[in-house]
């Protein structure tokens, strides 16, 4: 992973953008000018920069009922919801509240209500399991949760008060009694509350990320990591495009409980004034039907979006006349996909970017022109932000061509990890991304590998470590090690290597459904193999790699499920 030269080029042509001297890559891109006002905080940014031009075009669209929601109600339901949660709730600066939502034209309201209120944001998917739900409020300490009908029945006893939130307004407004308490906090919008005590430096949001490696930790975003989340992503894209992006109208598939889909729904866009058409969970035949209705120009997906569009339309016949942009991002996409989308849609711009929660979303965007298209590549560092590629093993930096660390430095850099927990992701200011990276002569940069062991799982975050945790604690279960194998339709999937207690009838099913019960979905285990032992280093490191090398053989020996049946076969590493 270090020193081979991946692209050639001239000795001098990085001369733009990379100092040998320091071994940083800056942005090939102009400086852009951020906020220097520090009590400014991330609502007021957003509703500062919104065209005041055509209040009532829509800002948020429900693509199930076609619901929508004005720039100018956005803004009063915003204000309303803050004043309330202020004034019959009694939040304070500081406090957290927990956002359990699917997408829906509420969530971007209630998030940016409680920002409005001085409170913090931290968001998990409603679809988590009980256990999970505990954690969070354990790590958090909420003040207050939002969740749905659909999920409030999961929620154990919290100890702390719910408010059940409609996916649409016009169910707050028809009088049934669930949704009562949450149109009580929308009641104060004509008693304006002065500014709470807010600035940019005060943490706005907690989003939960397997960083660099290890369990998943609650990532700290202050109101200037997401003020340049606005500024360094979302507007500068739009800006490098000739059309207004007011026209634009964006496909809101991806969750908005995770950092790509909250910082382009929930948050940039709003800014912009362009339409949201958000669905509440994907399905490729519905997001044709969307994008044919609601004449959508803009669709941020991940790589198994991608592949359920190719399969779910025939270009030629329903080629999508109206898509200007598709850009994917969370997870690597395989050049065989991009082929195949670049050769069914010619006339979209397909571009590939790159980000962490970490980060705020902020890193890299690719651009297309008519002389550069370089689809493999997740583009060029976003303004203001610099990088260096370093050698894992002597730590030092690389020049353009040569493979290394990717590590990332400005205004989009977390904070830090909640409760101060030890990590060596951030070092000097610079954010340690734990992923094997090179740019090229031209400053794109290329993703080839990864040194943490978070699995992408259709662009959501496994930390192996969880569902190790979950695994050790069966009865049944003497030792386990989780890691991944590449899967075609979701990039990868957890795999468990699980040493048996003697004389145990533990089986393969048993082993997926005790996990199953006690994760969200998207986290369950798809695969088991049994082993006699874990393979670890002489100081107790699992040795991933060897596990993940024996899925590999086996893919090539014979099939590459794994059954009860089949898996002692593998039992010696």
């Amino acid at each position: 992973m270090q020193d081979a030269v991946a692209v050639p080029g001239p000795a001098n042509a990085a001369a733009t953008f990379y100092c040998a001297a320091t071994g940083v890559y800056a942005s090939t891109h102009p400086p852009v000018a951020l906020p220097s006002d520090p009590s400014l905080s991330l609502v007021p940014h957003i509703f500062a920069r919104l065209p005041a031009a055509r209040p009532d075009a829509p800002a948020l669209l429900d693509a199930a009922t076609a619901e929508a929601l004005s720039r100018a109600e956005l803004r009063r339901l915003v204000s309303a919801l803050a004043a309330g949660l202020r004034r019959r709730r009694g939040l304070r600066g500081g406090d957290v509240v927990l956002l359990a939502l699917p997408n829906s034209i509420a969530f971007p309201v209630a998030f940016l209500a409680v920002l409005a209120a001085g409170s913090v944001a931290t968001t998990m998917s409603p679809s988590s399991a009980p256990a999970e739900i505990v954690a969070r409020v354990r790590d958090t300490s909420p003040a207050l949760v939002f969740a749905t009908p659909d999920n409030v029945g999961k929620l154990p006893s919290l100890r702390v008060p719910v408010v059940l939130v409609p996916d649409a307004f016009h169910l707050a407004d028809d009088g049934a009694p669930e949704f009562a308490p949450f149109r009580e906090l929308l009641l104060f919008d004509s008693e304006p509350l002065p500014a709470p005590p807010v600035g940019q430096d005060d943490a706005a949001a907690i989003l939960y990320s397997s960083g660099t490696g290890g369990r998943s930790k609650g990532v700290v975003l202050t109101h200037r990591n997401l003020i340049a989340t606005v500024e360094l992503f979302v507007r500068f894209e739009a800006s490098q495009y000739a059309t207004p992006a007011c026209d634009n109208v964006y496909l809101a598939a991806l969750p908005m409980f995770h950092v790509y889909g909250l910082s382009l729904f929930a948050v940039g866009l709003l800014s912009l004034g362009s339409t949201v058409v958000v669905m509440k969970k994907f399905d490729a035949g519905d997001a044709v039907k969307a994008i044919h209705r609601f004449k959508v120009t803009h669709f941020p997906v991940v790589p198994p979006i991608m592949a359920a569009l190719m399969h779910a339309t025939k270009p030629a016949a329903m080629p999508l006349e109206s898509l200007v942009q598709v850009s994917t991002g969370a997870a690597p996409s395989s050049g065989g996909l991009i082929d195949d989308f670049v050769k069914a849609f010619p006339h979209v711009d397909f571009i590939q970017g790159y980000g962490m929660t970490e980060s705020a979303a902020v890193g890299t965007r690719g651009f297309n022109t008519s002389k550069q298209k370089k689809y493999a590549s997740v583009g060029l560092l976003a303004p203001n932000m610099h990088a260096r590629i370093v050698h894992v093993e002597t730590g030092c930096c690389l020049p353009p061509g040569s493979c290394g660390e990717l590590w990332l430095h400005g205004p989009a850099i977390m904070k830090g990890y909640l409760n101060h927990e030890t990590s060596c992701a951030i070092n000097d200011g610079w954010l340690r991304t734990g992923d094997i990276a090179y740019f090229d002569f031209d400053g794109y940069l290329y993703i080839v590998g990864r040194l943490k062991e978070v699995i992408k799982y259709k662009g959501f975050q496994i930390a192996p470590a969880d569902l190790e945790a979950i695994l050790i604690e069966h009865p049944g279960i003497v030792d386990v090690a989780v890691t991944s194998t590449e899967d075609e339709e979701a990039g990868e999937i957890p795999v468990a290597f699980v040493v048996r207690k003697s004389g145990s009838g533990l089986s393969c099913t048993q082993v997926m459904e005790y996990v199953a019960k006690q994760v969200s979905p998207y986290k369950k285990v798809r695969k088991v193999v049994f082993v006699e032992s874990i393979p670890k280093s002489p100081a107790g490191k699992v040795l991933r790699r060897l596990l993940k090398d024996s899925l590999a053989a086996s893919a090539v020996a014979g099939p590459t499920g794994y059954s009860e049946s089949n898996s002692m076969r593998h039992s010696r590493l």
